[in-house]
């Protein structure tokens, strides 16, 4: 069954195939719940969507937001991508893929480098050896804790992004350390790396999609590259939270870097078993009571249990967040600000927890954080010309475009010297 479905999509997609533009990019973000599919026509250093689309996973396509089969995902991909070509009137044939879970690993590290000729000017072959230092140290670390929670020893990884967030030169912040002398250089370069069978899943589906993959990103990365958006400049602060169907991906950022990013295993589905166990529903009626729990016609009985269910799943996710933001201990306060998306943060319930209970107490906050859903039309350089991606659920996906648009023109200003070494980091 699965050859035949595989067949067919090839047969659909020989014209993708044979396509050559080089103008439109498809951002495919694999949720656990759906899978959602933009296509944007590239302008210069803007973006405006033309095509989206939408498709339902199956409960059984995706584990703890990876992928779990490979044929049905392919297949609920081909379909949202279909849907946003048909809109678009048009065949993309470029694709970025967002990858998520627990074992995807992203964390800013910090290397120091005592040169060995301190009069001599910095240049780019020297910070170039710097770098390689940083991202050796930062595969190591992720191969050790990846190895540790998957008990294989063997398990092989592969960086999938990387960012500059701050360079010092003999304790002194310097935005363009080239030409600069001194002794001591102090990097700090956020890398995201991920098991190479989450990869491999990915590829697959791209190529069975018949699509370039251009890259693949950490989802909590996408959803800072959509805050940040095009300004080199930026001294955004902030906690990100993107709560998807299996998993809630977590980014801190500071002074418009990123500071890291944290995933755990509690998503939106968490919640719908809950009150399926709880009520004795299956797990569809449970999905359709949650989301329509606001509805007047709902029994007030009704209402009430479900709300007693959601809570008691709500304790153990705010243990999560607690946890995921104590890890930030290089941090001496978090950012005040947290800003939410994806589906699960639709969850009325979810929201005024955040708000209104003590979860954060115990975390080095500077007051009670404020709470909002992270909106598309404040995501700068992206402009939607269907009307289709209007809501907080598109936020990552958006994040992809612009990871895509980062990757194929070198970023914001490519004569800057902070793209250039960011595109030393992407090669």
């Amino acid at each position: 069954m699965a050859s035949k479905i595989i067949a067919k999509i090839k047969q659909m997609h020989q014209k993708r195939l044979e396509s050559d533009d080089r103008q439109h990019l498809v951002a495919l973000d694999i949720g656990t719940e759906f899978v959602k599919a933009l296509i944007a026509k590239i302008d210069g250093d803007d973006m405006k969507i033309v095509g989206v689309g939408r498709a339902r996973q199956s409960v059984s396509d995706m584990h703890a937001g990876a992928i779990a089969d490979i044929a049905a995902v392919v297949q609920n991909c081909e379909n949202a991508v279909a849907d946003a070509e048909d809109q678009a009137g048009l065949q993309a044939k470029r694709v970025v893929i967002g990858i998520a879970g627990e074992l995807v690993k992203g964390v800013t590290n910090t290397i120091k480098y005592r040169r060995p000729q301190s009069d001599k000017p910095l240049d780019d072959a020297e910070m170039e050896l710097i770098i390689e230092k940083v991202q050796e140290r930062a595969q190591l670390r992720a191969q050790k804790q990846i190895a540790l929670e998957t008990g294989n020893q063997d398990v092989e990884i592969k960086l999938v992004n990387s960012a500059l967030v701050g360079i010092h030169i003999d304790g002194y912040k310097v935005s363009n350390p080239i030409g600069f002398q001194g002794k001591d250089v102090v990097v700090q370069i956020y890398t995201a790396f991920a098991p190479m069978v989450h990869i491999g899943a990915l590829e697959k589906v791209a190529d069975e999609l018949a699509l370039e993959l251009l890259a693949v990103a950490a989802e909590p990365f996408a959803v800072s590259r959509s805050v940040l958006g095009d300004d080199a400049n930026s001294n955004l602060t902030a906690i990100l939270a993107d709560i998807g169907g299996g998993t809630t991906d977590i980014a801190v950022i500071n002074d418009g870097g990123v500071e890291g990013t944290k995933m755990f295993g509690i998503g939106g589905r968490s919640f719908t078993r809950t009150i399926s166990a709880d009520m004795d529903l299956s797990y569809d009626e449970a999905e359709k009571l949650k989301v329509n729990l606001q509805n007047n016609k709902i029994k007030t009985s009704v209402k009430e249990e479900t709300e007693k269910s959601i809570k008691k799943t709500l304790e153990v996710w705010l243990a999560g967040v607690e946890l995921a933001l104590s890890e930030f201990d290089s941090l001496d306060q978090l950012p005040n600000k947290i800003l939410l998306c994806g589906g699960g943060s639709s969850l009325d319930q979810l929201v005024y927890a955040l708000q209104h209970e003590k979860w954060y107490t115990d975390l080095p906050f500077t007051k009670h954080p404020s709470i909002q859903l992270i909106k598309p039309d404040s995501v700068e350089g992206i402009k939607d010309s269907t009307g289709d991606a209007l809501d907080h659920t598109f936020i990552t996906a958006l994040g992809l475009l612009r990871v895509g648009h980062d990757t194929i023109t070198g970023g914001t200003d490519p004569d800057s010297v902070k793209e250039k070494l960011n595109r030393i980091m992407r090669v």
